[in-house]
């Protein structure tokens, strides 16, 4: 049987997103969603060369390094290489592990993270161009958004970890582009990816998260490979009545996969944080920063701060009514831990959300103080912020929508600076400024793969 014929097999889901992966043209892509990929590949190298040193990082590079089958890839900002699987796992670990890479805000999906270092990884043992990977990245990361948007907000609500669980499948779609996949064998890799996705809320602020984003990413890659050898599977994996959509949601809608499919794009509605933590904290972070210009509460002790109310999303008491962070990866996604350290410090950098930080007696003291009012009329970008003194004063400041998020995003130069700013903070002695001009040039560059040159790193630890 042909593998024209056996497409025809497929469920029509599988199949249209198939044939998205294997038969879009470069060409018809419009160029404002080519220059969000690249907004959104410079917003990666930013994060993962703060990432790169992390001891999440130390620990998974150490345990990798004795299973390494080979140096065809760099670990980003670690000066090693190893096989294009691990890399692709460690790379999606050191930009996701912080929290301050880019957002989907339909879907709370950190799109580059899982997809990106595949499409490096590939670049580095391959002869792919600029364009040839910005192709993929852009396909992937389309149907990674779309899956997510088709599983609805209750697969997130129920626990499912989103990057991790629709990553896997931006990584299959980009892995099997630039591995020159027909559509029939891009549905075998997505058939493999659906049946390797995983991924647990609960892990959030423990290194345990990070697992399941390097997953997505190595798991992608290796379902591509696997296709490309002739490695079947279902007809029906996203569609069929034990397929992903209807085991990994209550109500599925799966229209939002292949609907308008190529017409209207997903990613070119990303957003980039400028606070290193959960998204639904940005909002808050802003308006406690606002709030702390105001010399009458700037210069207070925190101890005489008797109360704070945050009006928002339920989903941001779902997702960070954390008081009681022990560590910095819990305080990313602690508003108890975030309102404090805006107001002990007057700025959120990633020093205000580290272990160090944490171990303050000062920022724990709203941990009881601090109170959640649920409004689903508020956006997710949106908060309103109550501060009331010892002495009866109130300060409240409210922010319609946040810096960074779609309504009011980063601009191109807000990316650099945080890009030049995280390289400096992960002191992996890159060259921001190479990475930046090889990113903005990326497509009219013939060596894809020649930009991770600049991000390899000096040499780190005895791994690899």
């Amino acid at each position: 049987m042909s593998h024209a014929s056996r497409l025809d097999h497929f469920g029509p889901l599988t199949r249209d997103v198939a044939r998205f992966g294997a038969e879009w043209r470069w060409e018809d892509i419009p160029e404002t969603v080519r220059h969000e990929a690249r907004r959104s590949l410079l917003n990666y190298f930013a994060v993962a060369l703060a990432g790169a040193t992390d001891p999440t990082l130390d620990i998974a590079a150490r345990v990798f390094a004795p299973f390494s089958a080979g140096g065809q890839a760099d670990i980003i900002g670690r000066g090693k290489r190893t096989d294009i699987l691990h890399a692709a796992s460690l790379n999606a670990m050191a930009a996701n592990v912080f929290d301050f890479d880019d957002t989907h805000p339909a879907t709370i999906i950190h799109p580059t993270a899982p997809v990106a270092p595949v499409v490096f990884a590939l670049a580095q043992c391959r002869s792919i161009t600029g364009a040839q990977l910005l192709h993929a990245f852009i396909l992937g990361a389309e149907i990674e958004c779309r899956m997510g948007k088709a599983l609805t907000l209750g697969h997130y609500t129920r626990g499912w970890h989103i990057t991790s669980t629709c990553g896997v499948f931006g990584a299959a779609i980009a892995a099997a582009r630039l591995l020159g996949l027909d559509p029939c064998r891009t549905g075998w890799a997505l058939a493999s990816a659906g049946n390797q996705t995983g991924g647990l809320v609960e892990t959030l602020g423990t290194m345990a998260k990070s697992i399941a984003v390097g997953n997505a990413a190595r798991n992608g890659l290796l379902s591509a490979l696997l296709a490309r050898e002739g490695y079947t599977g279902p007809d029906q994996p996203l569609e069929g009545p034990r397929g992903v959509l209807q085991v990994l949601s209550d109500s599925p809608d799966p229209a939002q996969l292949n609907g308008e499919l190529g017409q209207r794009w997903e990613l070119g509605g990303n957003t980039y944080k400028p606070y290193p933590c959960g998204v639904v904290l940005n909002p808050v972070i802003e308006a406690v920063l606002a709030l702390r210009g105001d010399p009458a509460l700037g210069a207070v002790d925190l101890a005489r701060v008797a109360r704070v109310d945050l009006h928002g999303h339920p989903l941001l008491r779902q997702r960070t009514d954390r008081p009681g962070a022990r560590t910095g990866r819990e305080s990313q996604v602690s508003a108890q831990h975030a309102v404090a350290a805006c107001l002990l410090h007057g700025r959120a950098g990633l020093a205000e959300f580290s272990d160090a930080a944490v171990a303050d007696p000062r920022a724990h003291v709203l941990d009881t103080r601090l109170h959640f009012h649920d409004d689903p009329h508020y956006a997710i970008d949106a908060v309103e912020v109550r501060i009331a003194l010892d002495d009866g004063r109130i300060f409240a400041h409210r922010v319609a929508a946040a810096r960074g998020s779609a309504s009011n995003p980063l601009a191109d130069t807000d990316l650099e600076r945080k890009l030049r700013e995280l390289c400096a903070y992960g002191n992996t002695g890159c060259d921001p400024q190479a990475i930046i001009d090889g990113v903005w040039a990326l497509e009219r560059t013939a060596d894809a793969g020649s930009l991770m040159a600049h991000a390899a790193g000096r040499p780190r630890g005895p791994e690899a």
